[in-house]
């Protein structure tokens, strides 16, 4: 690609380190400065080491494994032996010491154009992914198991998808108890900083399972959830979608402004719910409602029936006239292996991938992937 620019962003805050970045980049000819807040993918991304390291690495791997960038080099005024071999083990390709040495820096540079002139380029183009919305038809019915499992299956049934999982719920959301992670941050606090929300942001507040999934929990108290209304959650989600194929939302039992415009924005929409009269009430309260405000349409949304199992007292055919909708799947009742699941803060196929729930789930999310 001799005949094409070469995208770099600076995230550097050494007002003397920037400048001389900045001149030796604009002497290059080829390379071509983009601003930090700009949302298409780069193919470099040039950061200097803050006070908290590992948040600083955790974000490297984040930006790399999400193709935000085809390589990251890093630069700080501290040179103790453990940083470099962090920052090796984080997948960054170069490292230079401050002040920096220009000739170094350009023969860097130089070294990065010839690794990408011999492969695809990153195109500047904006990714669309695919918005699952699960809600309930009230408390209790499961959204957050299916939520959990439906994320983390669609990574392993297709390994170089990038999933995002939403825990949506106004407080005390379970999706980092059912992960067994530890988040230091949540969406309260995305909707404090939404002017500072870009990629490199957005990136650095989600947490990273095992599975490969990104996770954003809810606040684990009242703090953020006052914040938060339909425009935040709008330019939160136009945000994850150029970066993640599928985003996947926990979105419990609340239908406040803020949920709407998730169902608004929402390529399907899983009701979940189960076999009893109170909760086939409040399902067919709830499409009549969608019905009403026009939004989601009939055909996005899919009625899920969970802990199913075929001795009920309320049939699926007399549910199916009860709500006046055809019931697109059931997931069978296993109640030991999912709360084994929930209590050790596991995923259903990493317990227990021969049973017949796990399976369910399993194919649940190969439904949205195709043949």
């Amino acid at each position: 690609m001799p005949d094409k620019s070469v995208s770099v962003i600076l995230e550097v805050k050494n007002p003397r380190v920037r400048g001389d970045l900045e001149e030796i980049i604009s002497l290059m000819g080829v390379f071509q400065l983009k601003n930090s807040g700009n949302k298409i993918s780069s193919d470099l991304l040039i950061l200097e080491l803050g006070e908290n390291l590992r948040k600083d690495f955790q974000l490297v791997q984040s930006i790399l494994s999400s193709n935000m960038a085809r390589e990251v080099f890093l630069t700080s005024s501290r040179l103790e032996p453990e940083l470099l071999i962090h920052a090796l083990r984080a997948g960054a390709r170069e490292f230079f010491p401050q002040p920096i040495k220009k000739e170094e820096v350009r023969e860097a540079l130089l070294k990065f154009k010839e690794r990408i002139e011999s492969s695809k380029p990153i195109k500047d183009k904006k990714k669309r992914g695919k918005i699952i919305d699960i809600i309930g038809s009230k408390g209790g019915v499961g959204t957050t198991t299916i939520a959990v499992n439906l994320a983390t299956n669609l990574r392993e049934l297709r390994g170089n998808l990038s999933v995002a999982l939403i825990d949506m719920n106004l407080i005390f959301g379970e999706v980092p108890i059912f992960l067994n992670i530890d988040s230091a941050f949540n969406w309260g606090e995305v909707a404090r900083n939404i002017s500072r929300l870009d990629v490199t942001y957005l990136m650095s507040v989600l947490s990273k399972h095992s599975s490969g999934v990104y996770v954003l929990p809810s606040p684990t108290g009242l703090d953020g959830v006052n914040v938060v209304n339909p425009a935040i959650i709008e330019k939160l989600l136009n945000e994850m979608l150029e970066v993640f194929d599928f985003i996947i939302v926990d979105g419990g039992q609340s239908l406040d402004d803020s949920s709407l415009k998730i169902l608004e924005m929402s390529d399907h929409v899983l009701l979940v719910g189960i076999l009893s009269l109170p909760c086939l009430t409040n399902m067919k309260r709830l499409l009549w409602t969608f019905k009403k405000l026009g939004s989601p349409s009939e055909e996005r949304i899919k009625i899920i029936i969970n802990r199913y199992h075929k001795k009920l007292d309320v049939s699926s055919k007399e549910a199916e006239e009860s709500i006046n909708n055809k019931i697109s799947w059931f997931i069978p009742n296993d109640y030991s292996t999912t709360m084994s699941a929930i209590n050790r803060g596991k995923t259903l196929s990493s317990i227990a991938p021969r049973e017949e729930i796990s399976k369910n789930l399993r194919e649940l999310a190969q439904s949205f992937l195709g043949k």
